[in-house]
């Protein structure tokens, strides 16, 4: 797409540059949502739009402080610098007046903040492209720019309210999908993404997010994303089942591992550490049955498990070894 830049010379205040449009902030013009789960404290922010790699420039987040997106002409400094101001005790409204005060391009953003009590503001400026509006309440807020109808946000809003019993991620997914069956971005579909943080602050700065998404090119990019929170979700099942091995609850463990796979029943992966589970759990003979199939569709599985006890990974017999491959 062809993109036209615009260069004023203003004074300004700090936070302002001398060039209000710039090369190296995003005209994402865009559909987005940040919200929090009152009953979990998570918060997450969600967006699409016809623009490439959206998520690396929209939404931001921070766990025990809030959710930022920042789109129109982004202006990608009211990510970390809202979430710092939040982080030091500054309501959400306070916060995004500061920066919107310091921001000679203001007429162009769209903004929204949320902070962990689920107070919530929003700004759309009024030279963003219509249709452009936004909507928000307690514990949600939701904007959009460049819409084909002006019936996104109020999409959106419903969808929100309407699916409390969801999980916080998969409920604004489908606030997403919501937006996109309402008209969506005029220009199409192209990038989505969604991130998930803490309501209470995390020890070491790269656990801080929960879920963090994105689908940078694709002709369907919201369906791709509830696919990819799928697989998260069936990894976490992975995840635990492992956590119960450790803990000596096979039971537990092997119910988590047919949790996954009955999601993605074709995930080699998946399929492949349960296996290797039940034989170090004296489970060989099954474990054999389970690996003659995925060896079937691909033989370097059976590489990868002579190369398993070697460190320790496949602690079986030298003839159980056999019988596995």
């Amino acid at each position: 797409m062809k993109k036209t830049l615009y260069f004023l010379i203003l004074c300004a205040p700090a936070f302002s540059t001398a060039q209000v449009y710039k090369a190296s902030d995003p005209l994402a013009h865009t559909f987005s949502i940040v919200a929090r789960d009152p009953a979990t404290g998570e918060m997450a922010a969600a967006v699409q739009s016809h623009w490439f790699s959206v998520g690396s420039s929209v939404i931001w987040g921070k766990s025990g402080v809030g959710v930022v997106a920042t789109q129109s002409f982004i202006r990608k400094a009211y990510g970390p610098l809202g979430l710092d101001l939040m982080e030091k005790g500054e309501s959400p409204q306070k916060a995004l007046d500061e920066l919107l005060s310091k921001d000679a391009g203001r007429e162009v953003r769209q903004v929204a903040f949320l902070n962990t009590k689920g107070e919530s503001v929003v700004y759309t400026g009024k030279k963003c492209i219509d249709y452009a509006r936004d909507i928000h309440g307690a514990n949600f807020s939701v904007q959009s720019n460049m819409m084909l109808t002006d019936q996104v946000c109020i999409a959106m809003q419903k969808a929100f309210l309407q699916n409390s019993k969801m999980p916080l991620a998969e409920r604004v997914v489908a606030c997403l999908k919501a937006a996109q069956a309402a008209g969506g971005d005029i220009r199409g579909k192209q990038s989505a993404a969604l991130i998930v943080v803490s309501g209470k602050p995390v020890k070491d700065s790269w656990d801080d997010k929960l879920i963090d998404l994105r689908v940078e090119d694709s002709n369907n990019p919201i369906p791709e994303l509830s696919r990819l929170l799928a697989l998260h979700r069936a990894y976490e099942h992975m995840n635990n089942g492992d956590l119960n091995v450790e803990k000596g609850n096979m039971p537990k463990a092997m119910a988590e591992y047919t949790a996954a796979e009955k999601m993605f029943p074709f995930n080699l992966e998946m399929r492949y550490w349960h296996a290797i589970t039940l034989a170090n759990n004296h489970g060989v003979t099954e474990a054999a049955k389970m690996l003659k199939k995925i060896y079937a569709i691909d033989p370097n599985w059976r590489e990868l498990t002579r190369r398993l006890p070697k460190v320790g990974q496949l602690t079986v017999t030298p003839a159980e070894l056999k019988q596995l491959l």
